[in-house]
């Protein structure tokens, strides 16, 4: 009489609903990582604006009228600092205008003061995406 080895492992349908599983979870996930890291990118276009939020702040603070508010006037920055996901960075009467690179679909972030520079309105495409908050 022979005794029967027990075995060790997995049966083949075992294995495939684990694939099977696997699979759907990936599909779910892969669509959330993409929104995940292009926020992350676009997180590098907001901070981009940080210092010329401040000086804007600081000359409208000092009584300059926001028609005078350009880049290189009154210390407002005249280049933004170079990153692969900022296009461009302008003010223009005070107003902050950030475009961001193609790997953020090229996504708009508007920064608009006050009288006294204490709050901001915040506007552009970047709303409609989501990647920045009002």
């Amino acid at each position: 009489m022979t005794t029967r080895k027990p075995s060790f492992g997995f049966s083949l349908i075992e294995l495939m609903i684990v694939v099977t599983i696997i699979g759907i979870l990936t599909a779910m996930a892969i669509p959330s990582y993409q929104v995940y890291t292009r926020r992350a990118r676009y997180a590098e276009v907001l901070a981009a604006t940080a210092p010329f939020k401040t000086a804007v702040a600081l000359a409208l603070q000092q009584g300059f009228s926001p028609k005078e508010l350009q880049n290189e006037a009154h210390g407002i920055p005249s280049e933004p600092p170079a990153t692969p996901n900022l296009a461009s960075l302008k003010v223009e009467n005070g107003v902050i205008t950030a475009v961001g690179s193609e790997r953020v679909n090229k996504a708009t972030y508007i920064l608009k003061p006050n009288s006294d520079g204490s709050q901001w309105d915040v506007s552009g495409s970047c709303l409609k995406n989501e990647l920045c908050e009002a």
